[in-house]
């Protein structure tokens, strides 16, 4: 069984990961260009300002990488621009975590500053939440593609017989007939004789 297999592979929320792989991807490669332009030291660990951000040519050469690589999901689009959006979107948060160990120490090879760090957090969860939207939540409703490949036999019933709609617990009665008639036989007052 291949994972391809398992998700739904034409649905409308494929746009929505397409752009988030293109936005992402444009923003990183236009990052590591101007980076590429200044002509930055390759491994400067104090960084010098490119967009308000520090950098150094090893950050505009994994800048370029993961834009090109982004970009390239959202050619591709569907869930390959999804998935890809999730993992560079936790590696994100996760460069977030590890540059803010290393500031200001000689292991900090990206050069990174605060600015960088708020950065990668913030790009980080943008770019993950276009890669998960719609598709990981505990409430999916059934029209949803991946709410379908996770169900399928419910999916295919209701395909036949239209959505079920789940009962939710009454307030009031139920029964639109007058309470009198609703009484069961025994609990009618009895007449004497």
């Amino acid at each position: 069984m291949r994972l391809s297999d398992e998700l739904p592979q034409d649905h409308r929320l494929a746009t929505v990961y397409r752009y988030g792989a293109a936005l992402g991807g444009v923003l990183l490669l236009a990052f590591g260009v101007l980076g590429f332009l200044d002509r930055l030291a390759f491994f400067d660990t104090t960084g010098q300002q490119v967009a308000g951000l520090s950098s150094n040519g090893l950050l505009s050469l994994v800048s370029v990488v993961v834009g090109i690589t982004l970009m390239a999901g959202a050619v591709i689009g569907g869930n390959v621009a999804s998935t890809l959006n999730m993992v560079v979107g936790g590696l994100f948060i996760l460069s977030g975590f590890a540059g803010l160990a290393v500031l200001d120490s000689g292991a900090n090879l990206l050069a990174f500053r605060m600015p960088n760090v708020i950065f990668a957090f913030t790009v980080g969860l943008l770019i993950l939440t276009f890669g998960m939207y719609g598709r990981v939540s505990g409430g999916l409703p059934h029209d949803n593609p991946y709410w379908r490949a996770r169900h399928p036999d419910q999916a295919a019933r209701e395909a036949v017989t239209g959505p079920s709609v789940t009962a939710l617990p009454s307030v009031g009665p139920t029964d639109p007939s007058p309470p009198e008639a609703r009484r069961s036989p025994d609990s009618f007052p009895r007449r004497p004789g």
